[in-house]
């Protein structure tokens, strides 16, 4: 059986020149491509699906490049005036 070991949290870990240290994983997140989870949050905005609200407070990692062309997405897909 394994042991599991508790500790106390002081608040972030400050590495060089003050900046956070990004912790570990969760123990309870899985890793999964994102092809998988896509066409499934499509259809579950395009039927509306209550349980969506349920998440959607909720952080996602994306790597930086993703949320580069993400953000010109957003800016270019809005209506002109």
């Amino acid at each position: 059986m394994a042991l599991r070991n508790l500790r106390i949290y002081n608040g972030p870990d400050h590495g060089a020149a003050g900046l956070t240290v990004v912790s570990a994983p969760r123990a309870n997140t899985v890793r999964i491509p994102l092809g998988e989870v896509l066409p499934l949050l499509a259809d579950a905005v395009a039927s509306s699906r209550t349980w969506l609200t349920d998440f959607a407070d909720d952080e996602i990692e994306i790597s930086s490049d993703l949320n580069d062309v993400l953000q010109a997405y957003r800016h270019f897909r809005r209506p002109s005036a």
